[in-house]
């Protein structure tokens, strides 16, 4: 299953590695920049995510995801910043034996940050 509508709602989400462009290594070692199928450029930030616990209740331990943006999230989301994700997706993948979840999002916004209908 892939793209499935994921609602984070109920977490906070705080950046550990600031957003970078997304690279892979071909098969030549070189480090390329990671495109979609209309060539625009992807970037990657790591998040560190954390239940929010209601009065009364435990939180739990957090958990670190790195999430793909599908655009420049711009200037000022540095380490230690709360943001709301965009229209963020889960989805399985599978490779080599190993088995994961990867994240993608729109975009972010820092906390409390109203997002325009345009966006």
């Amino acid at each position: 299953m892939r793209n499935i509508p994921v609602n984070l709602q109920g977490h906070k989400l705080m950046i550990t590695e600031a957003p970078t462009l997304k690279m892979f290594e071909n098969d030549h070692g070189v480090q390329e920049v990671v495109t979609d199928r209309q060539g625009v450029q992807q970037f990657v930030v790591s998040l560190f995510a954390k239940r929010k616990a209601q009065p009364g209740e435990y939180a739990g331990k957090g958990e670190e995801i790195k999430v793909t943006l599908t655009a420049d999230p711009g200037e000022g989301f540095e380490e230690g910043t709360y943001v709301e994700l965009i229209d963020a997706t889960v989805s399985y993948w599978e490779r080599n034996g190993r088995s994961g979840l990867s994240f993608r999002a729109n975009g972010m916004t820092p906390l409390g940050a109203t997002v325009s209908a345009a966006a």
